[in-house]
């Protein structure tokens, strides 16, 4: 199965063309280093649209979300009682868990993005998606006063800390910052997995927002890197033998199970 392509879309050839891809413009002249200003999200179908959680779970109700949350909290039982003390560390902690948000997953890691990209067998007749975002273009979109936050902090991607600090809700950062508006944070190291997934989270100033359709609106802002389902196994055989595998990036039992599931699983 193969999706429709779009204008800025590149279908990848081979490995040597993905790697090459994923650090295109990340060269620094200034700097004389490396230093992408990209996030990457990994598909393993390039029709998936960049809906969240929420919308898929709850569809066009963003009443919900405010119940949805305010229940977490409630119930909720933590070791650290300041994962729950804020909205913004509910929303992040109950997205690691599963509830459904308005939040995005992201990685700074290309390699990660392909390891999501090819994770699912089952999707090995259908070719998988990167999709390659300047989250630093992004987040340079943003009106005031999230820009002179930035500014004021000299960094390219907001912290939950600054989140925090000027907007004491969701509905606060909604209605101060107005609609159609996206940018990204980086989420506390709560566990290990945040921090071997190398992490970070897009957030729209709606629940219901598509993210995708934002970025279309954009000019020269992102990139799809388009996995024909040809090259699925040789990328995931490679990511494999990098130690890009489920037991690195879900550290217990589970994510353990899970490779060796699929490490095991004979070519059709």
């Amino acid at each position: 199965m193969s999706c429709q392509i779009i204008s800025n879309d590149i279908v990848i050839s081979s490995w040597e063309q993905l790697a090459e891809e994923v650090y295109h413009d990340s060269w620094k002249p200034e700097m004389q280093r490396y230093r992408s200003d990209f996030a990457f999200r990994g598909l393993s179908d390039c029709s998936y649209e960049l809906k969240n959680s929420f919308l898929r779970n709850c569809g066009d109700k963003p009443e919900l979300e405010y119940h949805l949350l305010r229940n977490f909290r409630k119930y909720a039982r933590t070791t650290e009682a300041n994962q729950t003390s804020t909205q913004w560390r509910s929303l992040v902690l109950a997205q690691h868990h599963g509830l459904p948000t308005r939040l995005l997953d992201w990685t700074y890691s290309p390699f990660i993005a392909m390891h999501f990209a090819t994770a699912n067998t089952e999707k090995y007749d259908t070719d998988g998606v990167i999709w390659k975002v300047d989250f630093v273009k992004v987040n340079n979109l943003s009106p005031e006063p999230l820009l002179g936050i930035l500014e004021k902090e000299k960094c390219n991607a907001f912290t939950l800390e600054m989140l925090e600090e000027h907007f004491a809700s969701l509905a606060r950062f909604d209605e101060i910052n107005g609609p159609g508006q996206a940018i990204f944070f980086e989420p506390p190291s709560l566990d290990d997995r945040i921090v071997n997934q190398f992490a970070l989270f897009s957030v729209m100033t709606s629940p219901t927002a598509i993210l995708d359709e934002w970025l279309a609106k954009q000019n020269d802002i992102c990139r799809r890197l388009i996995i024909p389902k040809e090259l699925k196994w040789e990328i995931r055989d490679k990511l494999d033998q990098a130690n890009i595998t489920e037991r690195v990036l879900f550290p217990g039992l589970d994510g353990l199970a899970h490779w060796l599931k699929r490490h095991y699983q004979p070519h059709p």
